[in-house]
């Protein structure tokens, strides 16, 4: 496997690593109308940052791809405002965990941004 493939394959389970984290984070929000309707934009959003990057790893030409990991780029930078939403907002008991998924989909949507930029460079 060349050090491409391995990155590709890392993103991936980084991401669906993301969309399972949140998932259970979830379940430490303070329940109120607020947080259902918080929760099912951020379950939405995190899930699809890994479902569009794999859907960009399966990209048939650079025009899909550039397509695919702008929806990667957008659904990042959602999950990371719903999860900002959430800190300010003081909706949550697991004030670590929701530091710990905000510095890693930080971190995802640097790599998503950098690739989205770099593929018409």
């Amino acid at each position: 496997m060349t050090e491409k493939e391995e990155f590709i394959e890392e993103m991936k389970k980084r991401t669906r690593k993301f969309a399972v984290d949140v998932i259970h984070f979830c379940d430490f929000l303070k329940p109120s109308k607020a947080t259902s309707v918080i929760t099912y934009q951020l379950v939405k959003s995190a899930t699809s940052t890994g479902a569009n990057y794999r859907a960009a790893c399966r990209a048939r030409s650079k025009k899909e791809f550039f397509s695919k990991i702008c929806i990667v780029v957008e659904e990042a930078d959602e999950s990371e405002y719903w999860l900002e939403i959430i800190k300010e907002a003081s909706l949550t008991i697991n004030v670590e965990e929701l530091n710990r998924l905000l510095v890693e989909i930080n971190e995802i949507l640097k790599i998503a941004s950098k690739a989205k930029s770099s593929t018409y460079s």
